[in-house]
This record gives structure tokens, C-alpha cells and sequence, in this order.
């Protein structure tokens, strides 16, 4: 398990770069636009809520987009991240932006240490994110330990049954790999990555786990927390079929033939008790 993380750790701090020169996390929209928002945040706002004024924190904030675009709306932001170069990414862009952000670099199964016992009104965790933890329940217990009573937690990301499929050399859709979580993490060579660049990475392999629906809510169940909104959408802000997709919104993808056959991403919801 640890052997995985420090791998994917490497991955991501020479990725940084490359993502934060890409256009397609915009920072030079945040730079020239005083208003503009991530289109990840853009597309969570209507089920987000009014977040202003609120204390919040952003798990795996990666180079800061989400993060700073919370702040924008109005709240009171930190960005908590593994990577240290993704990190001092996420701080050039805050400054880019003029938005008043804190980012933490910790792993997050140590993010209580990390903030020193601090509690937050909501935590927000964007898409593409458990996906990098081998165990959910510990992320339960670390998010339900971070809010303050009454807070809440928000989350958009891949909808795991899509995670299992892989399409063949007919172009068929073939469930091949785990919905559910298991202790080995499926591992994959990824020579690239998902914007737009030059860069030839050095870091190739990654570890990854899946975290089926009904363990995720569990998890949140068995540590207190109440499930209050739970939505499958038939989209995802990614690519995440080549040539089985096409992008049917502002960088929102869906699967070209019958895509009502697969939940693509989703959205969810908890509260702690007050």
C-alpha cells in the first residue's frame, strides 16, 4: 500500500507542471478574470450551495483550480494535497488569481495531524480523487473527524462502475475490471496524461483502487455521518473512453452509443450531526 502511494506520489509531482501549463486548467482565466470558475465547480454550484463565509476544505486539491474557485464563491478556503509540486502549483495559482488560500501537503489518512486538529463547515472533494485511496473507511473516519459538527461533505467524482470497463477490439463495452474495493490496486503503466502536452514522463506506473457506491455510503454511515443527497448523472468531466466518447457540454463527456447503459459519474452528500 505504501509503496503504491509514494509511486503515485512521483506521478503526479512530475505531472504538476505540465498540468498547470495546460489550458486546460485555465490559469490564465483565473489570471485575466476575476470571475471565472472551474468548470468542475461550475457544474457542482447548483447542488453546492451557498458556501460564503463558510470554513472549507478541499481533499486532494491537487494544483488548486477547485480550490480557488471555492474561494471565488466566497469561502474560506484550504487546499490539502500529497504532492508538493502540485502544491506549489496550486499556491502560484492563488496568487495569480489574488484569492486568499492555504495549502497543507499531507497525505490524507494523515490530514488530522496535518491541520493540527482543526474542523471544517464543508470538505469538498472533486472528481478523480478516491480512486488514489486504497481504503475507504479510513477516508470516512478522517472526513467525519475533520467537520465540525453540523458540517457537511460534498463530493463529485467517476462513478466507479465505469472504472470497470474496458472496450475491445470490437468496440464493446466489457466489464473487466473491480467495482469493489480489494487490497491489491489495480495497476497501470500511464506513459501520458489526460490534458494536452509534450512533456515525456519519466513516472509511468500507477496504483489505483475501486470504491463501489454502496461502500462508500457505508463507510459514511458506520462513522455518524447522514447521507442527504446521492445522484448519478450520464456525463463525466473527462475523456475517460477514448473513441467511445463525445463531449456533449462544457467538458462534460458522455459515451456515444446508448450511454444511458452506464452511470458515468455522481454526485454526493453528508452531513454530520450537529
Amino acid at each position: 500500500m505504501e509503496e503504491g502511494l509514494e509511486l503515485n506520489r512521483a506521478s503526479w509531482d512530475e505531472r504538476a507542471p505540465a498540468h498547470a501549463a495546460s489550458p486546460d486548467y485555465g490559469f490564465d482565466r483565473f489570471a485575466s478574470d476575476a470571475d471565472y470558475i472551474s468548470h468542475g465547480v461550475r457544474f457542482d454550484e447548483v447542488r453546492l450551495g451557498d458556501v460564503r463565509g463558510l470554513r472549507g476544505l478541499h481533499l486532494q486539491c491537487h494544483i488548486g483550480t477547485d480550490t480557488v474557485s471555492l474561494a471565488r464563491l466566497g469561502a474560506q478556503m484550504t487546499g490539502l494535497d500529497f504532492s508538493g509540486a502540485s502544491l506549489a502549483q496550486a499556491s502560484r495559482l492563488a496568487v495569480l488569481a489574488g484569492a486568499d488560500v492555504t495549502f497543507v501537503e499531507s497525505n490524507v489518512y494523515d490530514a488530522v495531524d496535518a491541520l493540527r486538529g482543526g474542523t471544517f463547515d464543508f470538505i469538498f472533494t472533486g472528481v478523480g480523487a478516491l480512486c488514489w485511496l486504497p481504503d475507504i473507511r479510513r477516508w470516512a473516519e478522517v472526513v467525519c473527524g475533520l467537520l465540525a459538527p453540523g458540517g457537511w461533505l460534498f463530493i463529485r467524482d467517476g462513478h466507479p462502475m465505469l472504472g470497470t470497463i474496458e472496450d475491445n477490439a470490437d468496440g464493446q463495452l466489457v466489464v473487466e475490471h473491480s467495482y469493489f474495493e480489494r487490497p491489491e490496486p489495480f495497476v497501470s503503466e500511464w506513459d501520458g496524461t489526460y490534458v494536452e502536452t509534450a512533456t515525456v514522463f519519466e513516472h509511468k506506473v500507477a496504483h489505483e483502487w475501486s470504491h463501489g457506491i454502496g461502500e462508500i455510503v457505508t463507510a459514511l454511515l458506520d462513522v455518524g455521518m447522514q447521507l442527504t443527497m446521492l445522484v448519478e448523472h450520464d456525463t463525466v468531466p473527462w475523456n475517460a473512453m477514448p473513441g467511445q466518447m463525445l463531449m456533449v457540454a462544457a467538458n462534460e463527456w458522455q459515451l456515444a452509443d446508448r450511454p444511458w447503459r452506464v452511470p458515468h459519474s455522481f454526485t454526493l452528500r453528508a452531513v454530520k450531526p450537529a
